[in-house]
């Protein structure tokens, strides 16, 4: 699959999202990548930012968070389209959690990772 089809379901999947989880994101973009820096397939997504619970005087030119969807890691990983579209919910949900300042023992908890 080309970046640009990727990107569209990253677009898709993002407007699938519920208010209530978009509403609060502030200063954030989301960017598509082919891979991580290290050249591994192992790693879906990353938050790139300062957690809402880590802010005290936050808003005041700050470059945007930033949350990265790596597409190769998710291609390998995924047979189907409809494979593809719930690991890529999966990855944003993942990562949006860590905006709003859960880690991955809150996600593990709360069955999001």
């Amino acid at each position: 699959m080309d970046a640009a089809r990727f990107e569209e379901i990253v677009v898709d999947e993002l407007d699938q999202l519920p208010d209530e989880m978009v509403d609060r994101l502030d200063n954030i973009v989301f960017v598509v990548e082919d891979r991580p820096e290290d050249g591994s397939l192992d790693l879906l997504g990353l938050y790139d930012g300062l957690a809402l619970t880590e802010r005290t005087q936050y808003g005041m030119g700050e470059l945007p968070d930033r949350i990265i969807v790596y597409r190769e890691p998710h291609l390998a990983q995924c047979d189907t389209e409809d494979e593809l579209r719930d690991e890529i919910h999966t990855t944003l949900v993942h990562e949006i959690a860590h905006f709003y300042g859960l880690d991955d023992a809150q996600l593990h908890e709360l069955g999001w990772a």
